[in-house]
């Protein structure tokens, strides 16, 4: 791609890609061309011998990222991939990557959003931030990296509690669980970030690389799990209960799963 319409590139400063989610009437929603979009700017940014940090984002001050974009989900959503959405793929490119990749947290992370911060290798958020999971409630949830490997960084009783209730955790409170490394005033959050991208460009690009494979052996068969898990995910989809979650959202009242549900 040479243009991107839903997210901006940039490097800034010298060694550091900035990848920002531009959606911000949709509290920086991804659809199916996002995470196309996405999918090449870490491709991009990842096997560029310039670039030693890599920086996910979202932009305005309300959003890092809400997940799928309801008004491109009936359904499958509106792209390619087994669900419509090649999130998956976007998922395996952030381990991949042989960068590391920092989730610059600014607002809401919630849905799939909350499942991108926690797949970056280092998250900086600001305290105006908030985390949660809202699958169960919309007639979605995601069946690998986010609830296997979200059970690795928090523990599994925690993580359980964050997929079945849905609550909404503060900075403060993700810190404590081990979901963020560092939580600052939102006005001191860019310089943060540069602190830490600052130090990380000073540090051997091999030694790096070599500790992020390392750390992913010991999670990697999550991704079979995520293949499995997104077959499984695409037949719920095509659900009247599934659909019952979208619909109750666009029609902003409570769904009544349970008279779909087993």
């Amino acid at each position: 791609m040479t243009t991107y319409q839903d997210i901006l590139y940039e490097v800034r400063p010298v060694g550091v890609a900035r990848i920002t989610i531009n959606r911000p009437a949709s509290y920086n929603a991804f659809r199916g061309q996002t995470v196309d979009e996405l999918i090449d700017a870490f491709q991009r940014a990842g096997w560029d011998r310039e670039i030693a940090v890599i920086v996910l984002t979202g932009a305005g001050d309300k959003a890092f990222c809400t997940g799928g974009d309801q008004g491109a989900h009936d359904g499958q959503y509106d792209g390619r991939g087994t669900i419509g959405l090649p999130i998956d793929e976007l998922q395996s490119l952030i381990r991949d990557v042989p960068k590391p990749v920092i989730a610059r947290v600014n607002g809401f992370a919630i849905g799939g959003g909350n499942v991108l911060a926690t797949l970056c290798d280092l998250t900086i958020a600001s305290d105006k931030a908030q985390f949660a999971q809202v699958g169960p409630k919309v007639g979605s949830v995601d069946p690998g990296f986010g609830t296997a490997y979200l059970a690795r960084v928090v523990g599994e009783k925690k993580a359980r509690e964050i997929w079945y209730l849905n609550k909404r955790y503060t900075a403060g409170e993700a810190l404590q669980m081990g979901l963020v490394n560092a939580v600052v005033p939102h006005d001191e959050l860019d310089a943060e970030v540069d602190r830490w991208c600052a130090e990380l460009i000073e540090r051997s690009p091999t030694a790096i690389a070599l500790a992020k494979r390392s750390f992913n052996a010991d999670t990697e068969s999550i991704r079979g799990i995520s293949s499995m898990g997104m077959q499984a995910l695409s037949l719920y989809y095509d659900t009247d209960e599934s659909r019952e979650g979208g619909i109750a959202f666009r029609e902003k009242r409570k769904p009544n799963f349970r008279k779909f549900g087993r």
